[in-house]
């Protein structure tokens, strides 16, 4: 698998499955050249499953918040790298470069993660992907990650939408397991009581496929055109 993190459900099945107990999970980016983080195969199972590994020989990371400070062990933020295996630059585009890299050679990837205390990363999503339901941040990976336990569900992306009252709300396309149907009633109950309200979907749509780009990464932008245009939805008027 690549282009997209890897759920945690599906990370079990390939171990205990298809019997690959020293499957590692690697992360980075085309710009990075491309990997930063990497599991080893004598990690504990759990973190080979959840993480991607411990940060590459010879690179510097670190996880800024909004204002660009380094957050504290264990909390999110966007995740940003230095070093030799970084770009020079995007071709004969310096905005777009400056856009990324930042003056003291910080790649900024875009990406949300964690680092925990032993140095083990977590991707919880892109920084463009985050949710703002009433002022709640909601990260759709997360979302995902529980929807995957759903025994009918094979494949799920959860996005956000346009909402008037509460300026988005979350939507969730899923592929389900040949001959299952999934209904927004099974999904909420689900959900109840296990994880927190703002994070149930309001919107289910089961999908035979997912909008996928070459690479393998999921094309939200276009699940949600789609949902706005089928729902009839308006984006929520700002100050």
């Amino acid at each position: 698998m690549a282009g997209a993190p890897c759920p945690i459900e599906v990370m079990n099945k390939v171990v205990s499955l298809m019997h690959m107990k020293e499957v590692t999970i690697a992360y980075g980016m085309t710009e990075t050249s491309p990997v930063s983080f990497q599991s080893h195969v004598d990690d504990p199972n759990e973190k080979r499953v959840s993480t991607v590994g411990r940060i590459h020989p010879h690179v510097e990371v670190k996880v800024v918040g909004a204002e660009g400070e380094i957050v504290p062990v264990g909390q999110r933020g966007e995740l940003c790298t230095r070093g030799y295996s970084v770009m020079k630059g995007y071709w004969e585009d310096e905005d777009k470069t400056d856009e990324a890299i930042d003056r003291e050679g910080w790649m900024h990837t875009g990406d949300l993660g964690t680092i925990d205390a032993e140095g083990y990363c977590n991707i919880v999503g892109r920084v463009k992907d985050m949710v703002i339901r009433g002022g709640e941040n909601v990260y759709p990976r997360e979302v995902e990650e529980f929807l995957y336990r759903h025994p009918k569900v094979k494949e799920v992306q959860v996005f956000g939408v346009p909402d008037e009252k509460y300026g988005e709300e979350l939507c969730a396309w899923i592929v389900a397991h040949a001959g299952e149907t999934v209904t927004l009633e099974e999904v909420r109950a689900f959900c109840e009581g296990q994880i927190a309200h703002y994070k149930i979907p309001r919107y289910v749509s089961q999908r035979t496929e997912l909008p996928m780009t070459v690479t393998g990464k999921p094309q939200k932008f276009l699940m949600r055109a789609t949902m706005v245009d089928e729902l009839g939805l308006v984006e929520a008027k700002t100050a």
